[in-house]
């Protein structure tokens, strides 16, 4: 599986009752994640330009899209940036191959 870094804003509203009614969001979080056929690996709040943080997997971009569509369309977060996340074992792998790669591209205006 793939894994995505989720961040994003809660909207004046999701603060407002969050404020009103305090609850741990972890249990709703992976559950949107599961019934999108991924799974969420850590869910954090953070300080900064994003509200939050999540840490998930997925078996395809469908997938984590369809998550985070529903999340979005549910009204209570915005500004979603989500990252494709790489192991240094499949970077290893993708430097090795642009190794393989490397003698047949030419820089521009090099000859």
């Amino acid at each position: 599986m793939t894994t995505y870094i989720v961040q994003g804003r809660y909207s004046t509203e999701a603060i407002k009752g969050m404020m009103a009614k305090p609850e741990d969001r972890t249990a709703a979080v992976s559950k949107l994640f599961e019934a999108a056929g991924g799974k969420l690996i850590s869910y954090y709040f953070t300080f900064g330009e994003y509200d939050f943080l999540c840490v998930t997997e997925a078996p395809n971009e469908q997938a984590a899209l369809a998550g985070l569509i529903v999340a979005a369309a549910g009204g209570g977060v915005a500004h979603l940036k989500t990252t494709v996340a790489i192991s240094p074992g499949e970077a290893k792998k993708a430097f090795e191959a642009a190794k393989g790669v490397a003698s047949s591209y030419r820089a521009p205006g090099h000859s």
